[in-house]
Order: C-alpha cells, then structure tokens, then sequence
C-alpha cells in the first residue's frame, strides 16, 4: 500500500499501478476572498487537505495523487477582480475528458476533494456521467462542508458563514498566514436573511445567489473577525482525518452485495 504522486510517475510505471488504485484529483478555485484572504484560498485548502490525507490513508490503500484544479466554477464571484472561473459546460468536459483518461490509462477509482462550494452541484453530476460513461466508481469528497450545503456554521455567523468567514479565514491562519490580512478582515454577515423562514443558507429552500446579491459590499459572507491559527489548525486536522477515513473507504467500497461462495451441489 503506497502513495504516489501521479505527475512525477514515468509513463510504465503508471501502467504498473496496482489494480484498485485510487486517483485523487483536488478542486478548488481562484476566487475573490474579500479584502483579507488570497484568491487561492479554496485552491490552497483543496491542495494542503488532499496531500495530508492521502498521506495518511496510504498505509492502508494504495492512492495517486493527481495535480490540482485550480480553476472551477466560480460565476458568483466573477463580478470581482481576481476570479479566475470556468463555466459549467467548461469544468464538466474537463472532468469528462480527465476521467476519459484515466480510465484509458487503467485507472478504475477516481474521488475528486472539493475545497469550493459552487462546484458542488456539478461534481455531483459528473461522478454518475464518469461512472456511466467510462465504468470508473467515483467519489465527492468535500474539504469543509458550506452552510449552505448542510455544513456548520458558528453561531456568530447566524448559519451563514458562506465564503471568507471565520472557518476559512481560520484554516488559511494555519496554512499560510503571510497571505492573510486580518487588519482588513470585517464582519459581513446578511443578517436580514433572517427574516424568511423557509429560504436561506441551510432552510429547506435554496436560492440561486451570487456574492454581490448581499450588500456586504466587500464579497465576503461570514465574520472573520475572531479567526485564529489554532481554530485553523483544529478544522484542518479534523478535515484531514475525516478525508483520510473517506479515502479509505473509498479504495474498497463496491456498490453491489458482497460475493458469496458457491456451495457445492451435493449429488
């Protein structure tokens, strides 16, 4: 059981990756972050979540780690300078090209690790179109959990602790804090959601939004302002463990029945 690093792998040795082998494939995004955290935040959390917990499941699966993908969907940032995104039909037939690939190459398993939010949905899609299409079993794996995908968010935030918030602001403290502002980090929290009670950020109905909808006026939506390298450190451990589990199951998981021995007939 091992880990390999895909890109620096010869073109034999690929073919020589024991059977079962997992292709893991991080997804991020270049995306305004508001005022105080890089564009690279979600790229950067996709990346540090995937190599640790790929580290630490290979001892009991054998896992290739693919280069990330930085640039995804990221439309409801693209009212800002520094969003790089695709548009959907763009990531989905990368994803369907890489998936036609690796399914070429040998590769049976591929889990993709998002680390932003609005690719969600469209993973979701691809991994039945991947399972289709190329018989490979896929798997969505997610960095953090968004509030409004069902994740947490603390109290302060109101539930709505979406983009920029105390739990990303916290998890870029840990993982490169020369790139993070907290001078320039304010409280951006769409308090007035509160007054509808079945649409908003984790109610039972969503909304189409886009990151300016909110009159922030800085595209963030959370409170950065009490963030922290320990609470950094306490979510990403705990997003690496939870992946590392993840990614285990993943190497063995099979959608069917367990196989039976035949009984012998007796005559």
């Amino acid at each position: 059981m091992a880990l390999t690093r895909f890109p620096e792998l010869t073109a034999p040795e690929v073919a020589r990756l024991p059977a079962g082998t997992l292709a893991l494939l991080p997804i991020g995004a270049i995306e305004q972050h508001g005022p105080h955290l890089p564009v690279a935040t979600d790229h950067l959390m996709a990346e540090a979540v995937a190599e640790r917990a790929a580290l630490a499941a290979a001892g009991s699966c054998d896992i290739t780690l693919l280069p990330g993908l930085a640039y995804a969907k990221s439309n409801e940032h693209a009212w800002s300078p520094g969003t790089l995104w695709l548009s959907a039909d763009t990531l989905f037939a990368v994803l369907d090209d890489l998936g036609r690939a690796l399914s070429a190459g040998g590769v049976r398993r591929l889990a993709f690790l998002n680390a932003h939010g609005g690719n969600s949905a469209l993973l979701g899609v691809a991994l039945r179109e991947l399972r289709a299409k190329y018989g490979l079993f896929t798997f969505l794996l997610h960095a953090s959990l968004p509030a409004d995908q069902g994740g947490s968010s603390p109290a302060a935030e109101q539930g709505m602790g979406v983009h920029g918030g105390l739990h990303e602001t916290s998890a870029l403290l840990h993982l490169r804090p020369d790139l993070v502002r907290m001078e320039l980090a304010t409280r951006s929290v769409p308090e007035h959601l509160g007054r509808y009670e079945h649409i908003g950020f984790g109610k039972a109905v969503a909304f189409g939004w886009l990151s300016d909808d909110f009159g922030t006026g800085n595209g963030v939506i959370g409170d950065p302002t009490g963030a922290t390298a320990e609470l950094g450190r306490r979510l990403v451990d705990g997003a690496v463990a939870r992946a590392a589990a993840a990614l285990r199951e993943c190497a063995r998981f099979h959608p069917g029945p367990p196989a039976t021995p035949h009984s012998e007939e007796t005559p």
